[in-house]
């Protein structure tokens, strides 16, 4: 994935290597959450791109202020799924 900004205000800023892969590397950041939170990828997706875990994806999304939760469910859409994940588990269990 490569991510190119153009802007000439940025390209005059003089930085060190160093201070130019932090900035990139925040940018990638941003732009991955932003695809996040309009559910353009997933988590795992996510991870991958960042080359992180899921877990470390959670507390970044905790971080940016995006839901792990699809805010257009209703409750009981999120119940039902809650018990979908409740007998998959018991049958990989059983």
């Amino acid at each position: 994935m490569a991510l190119t900004i153009v802007d000439k205000e940025l390209e005059s800023i003089q930085l060190s290597a160093e201070i130019r892969e932090k900035a990139l590397h925040k940018a990638k950041e941003g732009y991955v959450m932003a695809l996040l939170e309009v559910g353009e990828i997933t988590s795992g997706r996510a991870a991958k791109i960042l080359d992180i875990s899921r877990i470390e994806v959670i507390e970044m999304m905790n971080k940016w202020g995006i839901s792990l939760f699809d805010d257009s469910q209703s409750l009981e859409e999120l119940h039902q799924e809650v018990e979908q994940a409740a007998l998959i588990l018991n049958q990989q269990i059983s």
